[in-house]
């Protein structure tokens, strides 16, 4: 029996979606952006210590060529010739920072996350060192002084592990966001791998100058970080190396984006004034604020859009970062047990339609914008014996919009003119609960994507349409429609506001928790102070009275 015929589609583009939580690959048809398979591993966090967030970067190369290597297998199922695979991009996880040795290949500690907190001290060091009335780290990054940015991270990694001081000293060192690291190992390693970032991933070090689009001297005096192990920087959209092994060995790498600014690109915010809110692990909201930076007034970021060509010209974007989003429903799963599964969150807020007065505040990694307090811990208030776990799921949802409601108003101000809608993207979007939410807390339409893995299409899109490869076409005129799903506010105004400022109540019991010394100290009295070890304790507490008078033992 002859073999059955391979589908010939038009030119297909992969991308490697390197997030907080998971690792995927996905392959799109770069003529139409259809979606024609993916493969996706959950990567482990590890908490050493409170307010410590680490990932193995071993175990994250791992999880991207196995899904490369799954997704291939199921393309093979649908008859997909992966010759068909010209280019392939990657989008990752930002800030996190990993330092490895680049005559041995091994990662020389574990990537530090982006929301990682030991830092906190080094920050308050450092902050006593700039002028008040010359912020140049902002005014050269577009970022305040905070542990969320890679530079403070690669400062402790120096004082604080051997191997990698020792290392730095031999030559031996290399530094990089996620995707450094996987464009160095996967276009060879040790065998002459390719160390370079792109310009939206470096802007996000406090070492590059987004003025300049170069690493800053300046900035790496500041930090006393050696500009010896920096990656080089390049275009958003360029052939970078060729994948070195696995099944798509020989496929040029040719797209990177961080994953905030692949969302954007995936949404098609190509034009000045367009914004986007990503729901993942955090919640980002960018707005594209075309080739001028924006600083801003009201605690939002400057940061670096996109740059997709060596000569084409660069894009900037007002950025507001919240840190815990999706990840309050891993908390609620892994640390609670509240829910086996993060999709059964939804189902337990329908069953009650409202948190009862009970309002949730995740600053497991201090607050970011707009405040940028690092001293704020996670608080759950308004509790009563009626509040179960319903109402505590109800709130978590309550909780990512109201930090997105913030973000909202400050770009609002800082742009002066208010969005008439959001467009919203990322795994979060599925839950038809937190939409709705969304749409009645903001008081405008939220408009999501048919297609919600925007992040991967960003980076397809800028690995298909590099110099060289030219399978992807950015004309709006060529551009698919992307259809959408339309949720317009189902709640009045007023009673809105009156949810909004009781939960600005909440945030702010949640500040001044905890001191620098008690975040890098390894005192197990002090974790005794937080309050979410508090709610846990009195919750403990309510199950145990709640069993008593129910006569269970």
């Amino acid at each position: 029996m002859a073999a059955s015929k391979k589908a010939v589609l038009g030119p297909l583009v992969g991308a490697v979606d390197q997030g907080t939580s998971s690792t995927r690959f996905l392959v799109f048809n770069s003529k139409t952006a259809e979606l024609l398979s993916h493969h996706q591993v959950e990567i482990k966090q590890e908490f050493p210590r409170e307010g410590w967030v680490e990932q193995d970067p071993k175990e994250i190369l791992q999880s991207v060529y196995e899904c490369i290597e799954k997704t291939c297998e199921k393309l093979g199922q649908l008859n997909i010739d992966i010759s068909n695979i010209k280019a392939i991009g990657v989008s990752n996880q930002r800030e996190t920072t990993v330092v490895w040795d680049k005559l041995t290949g091994e990662p020389l500690y574990n990537a530090v996350v982006w929301l990682d907190l030991r830092t906190q001290s080094t920050v308050e060091n450092l902050s006593k060192k700039i002028p008040g009335n010359n912020n140049f780290v902002k005014s050269k990054t577009g970022l305040p002084l905070s542990t969320y940015f890679s530079a403070v991270k690669l400062r402790w990694l120096l004082d604080n592990v051997r191997t990698v001081k020792e290392a730095v000293e031999e030559d031996r060192a290399l530094f990089g966001t996620i995707d450094a690291w996987l464009i160095w190992s996967l276009t060879g390693g040790t065998n002459r791998g390719v160390h370079c970032t792109d310009v939206t991933n470096a802007s996000r070090t406090m070492l590059f100058n987004i003025h300049s689009l170069e690493w800053d001297k300046e900035l790496c005096e500041f930090f006393e970080i050696p500009m010896k192990i920096l990656p080089n920087v390049r275009s958003s959209s360029e052939i970078y190396g060729l994948m070195k092994a696995g099944v798509l060995e020989g496929v040029p790498i040719s797209g990177c984006l961080g994953d905030q600014s692949a969302a954007l690109v995936g949404q098609m915010c190509f034009q000045d004034g367009q914004a986007k809110n990503t729901y993942g692990t955090g919640c980002f909201l960018l707005c594209n604020t075309g080739h001028k930076c924006v600083f801003s007034e009201h605690g939002l970021l400057t940061t670096v859009a996109y740059k997709l060509g060596r000569d084409k010209p660069v894009y900037y974007a007002l950025e507001g970062s919240v840190a815990i989003a999706g990840a309050v429903i891993r908390w609620l799963r892994d640390n609670l047990g509240i829910i086996k599964s993060s999709e059964e969150i939804e189902k337990l807020a329908k069953e009650v339609g409202t948190s009862y007065g009970c309002y949730f505040v995740p600053a497991f990694s201090g607050l970011y914008a707009p405040y940028w307090e690092p001293s704020a811990r996670g608080i759950i208030c308004g509790l009563t014996q009626f509040t179960n776990k319903c109402h505590i799921a109800f709130a978590a949802l309550e909780a990512v919009c109201f930090q997105t409601r913030e973000i909202l108003d400050a770009m609002n101000r800082d742009c002066g003119i208010p969005l008439s809608h959001l467009q919203v993207d990322g795994g979060m979007t599925n839950n038809k609960i937190l939409m709705q939410l969304q749409a009645d807390i903001l008081y405008i339409p939220v408009v999501k994507t048919s297609m919600p893995e925007t992040t991967a299409l960003g980076a397809a899109m800028a690995a298909g349409a590099a110099e060289g490869v030219d399978v992807w076409s950015l004309q709006p005129e060529d551009l698919s429609a992307v259809m959408m799903e339309r949720f317009e506010p189902q709640i009045n105004a007023e009673e809105s506001e009156i949810r909004y400022s009781t939960w600005k109540k909440a945030v702010i019991k949640s500040m001044g928790w905890v001191t620098a010394q008690s975040s890098e100290s390894g005192d197990p009295s002090i974790f005794c102070s937080l309050p979410l070890g508090f709610f846990i304790v009195s919750s403990m507490v309510m199950l145990i009275g709640a069993r008593y008078i129910s006569g269970i033992p």
